[in-house]
């Protein structure tokens, strides 16, 4: 792709050369170059796209990196990114090596807080603001960019209650696109549409002027030149601002802005057309998010009882279909996974059966909550975690790598991996029978290894193991899918019956009966787990063995005492050390 303006920009300051009539030409070639590699290097799309005039009006208005800005919700970044000095290295976004979609601090001066869960932006903007005005630097400019919803999250809140009381020069930029991932929800989005309408503003009743911000808005966040008049008036008002700013997520592609679920992580796609490319054809495995949604409706469809909550991912972890089916009986929340979670704990007391559906890492956000609300009192709150173990290209934000290790510390939580797309219908049907009190169930991002998933219903005993494969020498014990590598491993070895084989399917309450056996039969044992090494199955055996006074030789593979970064599935197997290579090499040197 030719380029006029965007050939010559390296920097802000090159960006600060150019005049405000060349800046919308500027902002057609930004949109361009992010379709052009994201079409074929995969990626966030829509929050990039309906930023960009945004972005260039901050760098444009603002001394970045001197001013701080911050941004919410990271994939809303590719256009600052482009801008700060990374445009010839875009093309490595997200694989192993190379950009993080995410800003991240160790990779630019530009990029002031790392960031990749919502709503983050105003308390650490804040805490800049607190921090300049302490070491006297009274003239720096403070921007928190609160987007894709998240300003509805109960920290956005905690963070403007603070704030407000402040004089600090923080301004919150609120890109109100009224959506997430998915669209909006609650009583803030019915709010800031209805500001959005002209016939609809009164100031008598501003939310923002009650908690003691200078509010602007609501203005148009596509046109540069309203942008960078009402920022650089901004920039001479003391104290905490809020500059409401409307926005199109997808801007500048018409499939995007038409379809923005679908784009907004879409794939491969025709950067000229915005057309998906076209997938393998062929019956496939389901992905293991849609056999919890499939049958959490057929479940529902027999106990009326049952009830789904997700915190604003009804589509990636396919509840919506539950929303579609039983409309009165699935809960979006929106972005707020502490209320996801005791909400679901209120539901329980009444005698509901709450299948409450959170991403793995997103899970760690509700963790006082999932103690203290619903452990503590024992209530039957059915947790399921998606995209548990290495999600691959989002990285170390988004990894579901500590769920297994901080879960495992809890009482009176059970804690489950399936195996396979089967087994997870198998748990979710058998603790909805007769639900006890607390249970997690993760699965992986990604396809099961069954085309025939739909099986009829099987009752799990809580706590019970299962052997795999007998063996007389060397015991592997795995956790949820790593069973398949571990699979493939045993079958290069030449003494395949000395090895045995365990689906660790609970790693709490330990199965101690199948414990003992093992430790009395094997003289060593591998444990392989998709999560932290520790805390983890690993140290759950070690410590068991301890207890018992085992002396077996025992080898953990997973998930190092690391931060993974960013890559591939296979290469960041391959770093941790439990693909299935290592396995065979952890056998090899006991066998």
């Amino acid at each position: 792709m030719t380029s006029s303006w965007l050939d010559h920009i390296d920097s802000p300051a090159d960006l600060r050369k150019l005049s405000l009539e060349q800046l919308p030409e500027l902002a057609s070639e930004i949109r361009q170059f992010i379709i052009d590699i994201i079409a074929i290097k995969e990626g966030h799309l829509g929050a990039s796209l309906g930023v960009v005039e945004l972005t260039i009006a901050l760098h444009y208005v603002f001394q970045t990196p001197e001013d701080l800005l911050v941004w919410d919700v990271g994939h809303q970044a590719y256009g600052h990114k482009i801008l700060t000095g990374r445009k010839n290295a875009f093309h490595s976004n997200r694989q192993l090596g190379g950009l993080s979609g995410f800003p991240k601090r160790s990779e630019s001066p530009y990029d002031t807080f790392g960031v990749g869960h919502s709503s983050t932006a105003i308390s650490a903007a804040l805490g800049m603001a607190l921090a300049s005005a302490l070491d006297g630097h009274h003239e720096r400019q403070h921007i928190a960019v609160v987007g894709d919803a998240s300003i509805a999250s109960g920290m956005a809140f905690e963070a403007l209650n603070h704030a407000g009381v402040t004089q600090t020069n923080l301004l919150v930029i609120l890109n109100d696109n009224a959506i997430g991932i998915d669209p909006s929800v609650g009583a803030l989005k019915e709010y800031l549409t209805k500001r959005a309408l002209p016939e609809a503003i009164n100031d008598q009743d501003n939310l923002f002027e009650a908690l003691s911000f200078h509010y602007t808005g609501p203005i148009d966040g596509h046109d540069t030149t309203q942008l960078i008049h009402h920022l650089t008036q901004l920039k001479t008002i003391s104290g905490p601002k809020v500059l409401h700013v409307v926005t199109k997520k997808g801007k500048g592609l018409p499939l995007a802005e038409a379809h923005q679920v679908t784009y907004h992580a879409p794939g491969k796609f025709d950067p000229k057309t915005g057309e998906l490319i076209a997938k393998p054809t062929g019956a496939m495995p389901p992905k293991f998010q849609d056999v919890f949604g499939h049958t959490l409706v057929e479940l529902a469809q027999h106990n009326a009882s049952i009830i789904g909550i997700t915190p604003a991912m009804p589509t990636g972890s396919s509840l919506r279909y539950m929303m579609d089916a039983f409309p009165d009986r699935a809960i979006d929340v929106g972005i707020a996974e502490q209320h996801a979670v005791t909400l679901a704990g209120g539901l329980a007391t009444q005698g509901k059966i709450v299948f409450c559906a959170i991403y793995a890492t997103f899970f760690q956000r509700a963790y006082d909550q999932l103690i203290h609300d619903i452990c503590l009192q024992n209530l039957p709150v059915i947790f399921c975690l998606d995209r548990a173990g290495l999600v691959g290209e989002d990285g170390a934000t988004h990894h579901g790598v500590f769920d297994l290790s901080s879960l495992r510390t809890i009482p009176n939580l059970i804690i489950f991996a399936p195996r396979n797309e089967m087994e997870l219908r198998h748990i979710m049907y058998s603790v909805q029978v007769s639900p006890t009190g607390p249970i997690a169930i993760r699965y992986p991002r990604g396809r099961g290894s069954n085309i025939q998933w739909q099986v009829p219903f099987e009752r799990i005993t809580i706590g019970q193991n299962i052997e795999l494969k007998h063996g007389t020498d060397v015991a592997i014990l795995s956790i949820g899918p790593a069973a398949h590598v571990v699979n493939q491993a045993i079958a290069e070895i030449a003494d395949i019956d000395r090895i045995g084989h365990y689906d660790w399917r609970f790693l709490k309450p330990v199965d101690r009966n199948l414990l003992h056996t093992i430790c009395r039969s094997y003289r060593a044992i591998i444990t392989v787990e998709d999560g932290a090494l520790i805390g983890g199955l690993g140290s759950s055996i070690a410590e068991f063995m301890a207890q018992e006074d085992y002396h077996n030789q025992l080898v953990c593979l997973g998930v190092p005492d690391v931060f993974v970064p960013h890559g591939t599935i296979a290469e960041l197997k391959d770093m941790c050390g439990f693909d299935r290579a290592h396995i065979v090499a952890a056998l090899k040197k006991l066998l």
